[in-house]
């Protein structure tokens, strides 16, 4: 028997996606916009909470200086990485559109 009878013809781009989509959801994993999305949902609050942390202190509602500074050292910590991890996905972008097809 021949190997190659029981393949099955590769059908255009949009149903691959399809089942790539199906076969995500039917493992229970999530997709990378999803994880994405959610990342930079965490540096937005992050953000929000260094800058109420600053108001209060600022106020005089807080006088915990502590915890506002280590509200925005976190907020600074995770912008840098999410401008990190944004470069990347650039830089593997372009490196993609340059690949021979």
């Amino acid at each position: 028997m021949d190997p190659l009878q029981s393949l099955t013809p590769i059908s255009p781009l949009q149903p691959l996606m399809e089942q790539g989509k199906a076969s995500t959801e039917a493992q229970g994993g999530t997709h990378f916009s999803d994880l994405l999305k959610q990342a930079m949902q965490e540096v937005s609050e992050a953000e929000h909470s260094a800058d109420q942390e600053a108001r209060n202190l600022m106020s005089g509602e807080a006088t915990d200086m502590h915890s506002a500074i280590l509200a925005v050292q976190k907020a600074d910590v995770s912008f840098q990485m999410m401008m990190a991890v944004r470069s990347k996905l650039i830089s593997a972008y372009q490196e993609v559109m340059r690949m021979p097809m």
